[in-house]
């Protein structure tokens, strides 16, 4: 697997700056070695030009004045290499050591490499098989004869990878203690950048759809000549008109969830007169024209849809207010089973399926209201599904959460209507129609509840199956109170 390279800003700086310093070192390093390697090369080229080719005239064999005709050595370096061409034609060979008079044995890729030297007195880098590499000059004899002189390139190699050694070590320890040292440096740099993101990372992380919200205080003045000094500026800047926002808004949640609540308490009176009056009308005695009699009843009918639209938007004002619920062991089994066999009640034609678990489920909260949350599950599966749907309820335990899941093979949501489900006065069908009843705040009232008690809801839905899951946190070490025998896991009431 391809590593990546590092994606944070100080990961990026800390190996930007050390690959530069990396760089620098190779190109340092290589330069000396080749600074060094011409330094010798140039000395090695001065010796041989200062010997003037003699160990090589000496290999002739003239006897000197002291009547020793061995090869002339005296100022001569160990290892000197000396040959003689004549005609292109290496004549005689040898080296300076202790066995001087003894002929230096040449292979013939030695011999023709000797005879392609040129005759020019610079010096030339040539290895030999016997030998190794060496340094060599040529010059022409007195007899016409081409007399070469060489040194040993060992130790000009030797010293430059010495060098190489040194400065690899050094490079290698000047690098790590860069890394080390460019790491802190960039993490104390940018010190009042990871300010900024925690700052950022906390504004973020808050509830900001709704409810009182407090804004965390802006971050310290930083040098605006910087970039790190400007983004601080700007992000406190932004900071204060998210807050200013957030602060109207709150406002106005304040004065709506206060004239929700102050209507619905208005209206409740005036809404229950209506109905008094529509339903002793219809109890007084005497004859009643057919006409009034159905607007009567319209009346009636209408007051008591009125009555419980009032009565489900002064609940959400409570909920919205935060209201404290009651906080008592609730039976959540019993309450399924009551609220299954009311919505079979209601909806005769459609397949009701209960799945219990064999042991009670207790959970803390408020009877009433998760009741009445669980009823407007139901009843919105029997609302909007058609006759012989099948409506599948069932209760489980986790570690530490009940699950309750309605499912039905009905139609399905509309994918552009799923996000907006819990919100208030929403209808699938967007026609607004009454002749259900709905006021669509069903739903609303069903995460208010539940989200009050600390649990969450959920609805997945595709045509031919649909599923609202409803959590809620578990209570352990109780178990319900069961009112009346429960009926086995997955029976059908219908």
């Amino acid at each position: 697997m391809r590593r990546l390279p590092p994606r944070t800003l100080r990961g990026q700086l800390t190996v930007g700056l050390v690959t530069l310093l990396a760089f620098a070192c190779l190109a340092v390093g290589i330069t000396t070695a080749l600074a060094l390697r011409g330094f010798l090369m140039g000395r090695l080229d001065e010796q041989l030009t200062a010997s003037g080719g003699r160990f090589a005239a000496s290999l002739e064999h003239e006897t000197r004045p002291d009547g020793d005709n061995r090869p002339d050595t005296r100022g001569q370096a160990d290892s000197t290499f000396g040959a003689r061409l004549l005609n292109g034609t290496v004549t005689q060979a040898a080296v300076v050591d202790d066995t001087t008079d003894r002929p230096l044995t040449l292979s013939d890729n030695d011999r023709r490499v000797l005879a392609r030297l040129p005759v020019d007195g610079r010096g030339h880098s040539i290895r030999l098989s016997t030998l190794g590499k060496y340094r060599v000059t040529a010059v022409r004899g007195d007899d016409q004869d081409t007399m070469i002189t060489g040194l040993p390139l060992h130790p000009v190699e030797e010293t430059v990878h010495r060098l190489e050694a040194v400065e690899t070590a050094l490079f290698a320890a000047a690098l790590l203690l860069s890394g080390i040292a460019a790491a802190l440096w960039v993490r104390f740099s940018l010190r009042p950048l990871q300010k900024v993101t925690a700052r950022a990372a906390e504004v973020a992380g808050l509830p900001l759809a709704s409810g009182e919200i407090a804004m965390p205080g802006p971050l310290p003045d930083a040098d605006p000549r910087t970039e790190v000094g400007q983004v601080g500026g700007a992000l406190n800047h932004m900071l204060g008109h998210v807050e200013d926002a957030l602060t109207r808004r709150q406002a106005s949640e304040e004065r709506l969830r206060h004239f929700a609540a102050d209507a619905s308490h208005e209206l409740r009176t005036p809404v229950a007169n209506i109905r008094g009056h529509a339903e002793l009308a219809l109890r007084l005695g005497g004859p009643v024209p057919q006409e009034v009699r159905h607007a009567l009843e319209r009346i009636d009918g209408e007051s008591q849809r009125m009555t419980r639209l009032v009565d489900d938007l002064l609940l959400l004002a409570r909920l919205d207010a935060g209201r404290p619920l009651e906080r008592e062991p609730v039976d959540l089994t019993l309450l399924v089973l009551t609220a299954t066999d009311d919505a079979r009640a209601a909806g005769p034609a459609h397949r009701w399926i209960l799945d219990l678990p064999a042991d009670p489920i207790t959970v803390t909260g408020d009877a009433h209201r998760l009741q009445q949350a669980i009823g407007n599950l139901l009843a919105n599966a029997r609302t909007h599904t058609p006759p012989d749907t099948e409506v599948s309820i069932a209760l489980t335990r986790g570690e530490a959460e009940v699950c309750l899941s309605v499912t039905d093979n009905g139609p399905g949501i509309a994918d552009e209507i799923q996000p907006e489900i819990f919100g208030r006065f929403v209808r699938a069908d967007h026609a607004r129609s009454r002749s259900t009843g709905s006021t669509g705040l069903g739903l609303a009232i069903v995460q208010a509840v539940i989200t009050a008690h600390g649990g969450d809801i959920t609805v997945a839905s595709s045509p031919g199956h649909t599923t609202f899951r409803l959590t809620l946190p578990g209570t352990d070490g109780q178990r319900g109170h069961n009112g009346g025998q429960l009926p086995p896991g997955g029976a059908a009431l219908n």
